[in-house]
């Protein structure tokens, strides 16, 4: 083989590995968020004596109770509770976890649902992510922040 047939290989091997790595890096998610900090519940100093019954739950940062939501995502998430019907064809899909904000985990592990947003002639900015080991999280800003959803 001529040199520039081993150039013009040596081109078309790194781009299909540069494509191979983008696409991996959309599939799976960002590699680097393990190194961000989680979005996960403030760890409260509880009397481990005290029953579980007694113990108030108070937010911290990054969280927001059930009851600080907008009344249409306390709607929402009781149709994630009771399996739908949702109204949009695009609710109880994947969400990848693009932006790494979430804890990250296997593909799959998400997935969205839009809280409506009244007056708005489209879906909106809220959502909320449940994961599937019951954890949820609200977003009203589309995805540019989450905060837990504490029970």
């Amino acid at each position: 083989m001529k040199y520039s047939n081993w150039k013009q290989l040596s081109v078309v091997l790194l781009v299909f590995v540069a494509v191979y790595l983008i696409f991996t890096f959309l599939e799976r998610g960002n590699p680097l968020a393990d190194l961000a900090p989680a979005c996960t519940p403030a760890q409260s100093q509880i009397d481990q004596n005290t029953p579980a019954a007694q113990v108030s739950r108070e937010t911290g940062p990054g969280e927001i109770s059930v009851s600080n939501l907008p009344t249409e995502g306390r709607e929402t998430l009781a149709l994630i509770k009771k399996g739908g019907p949702f109204p949009y064809s695009k609710d109880d899909t994947v969400f990848s976890n693009n932006e790494g904000l979430l804890p990250a985990k296997p593909g799959g592990y998400y997935r969205e649902y839009t809280v409506i947003t009244p007056g708005s002639s489209d879906r909106g900015a809220r959502r909320i992510v449940a994961g599937k080991g019951g954890e949820y999280y609200y977003t009203d800003d589309h995805y540019r922040s989450f905060k837990r959803i504490v029970e």
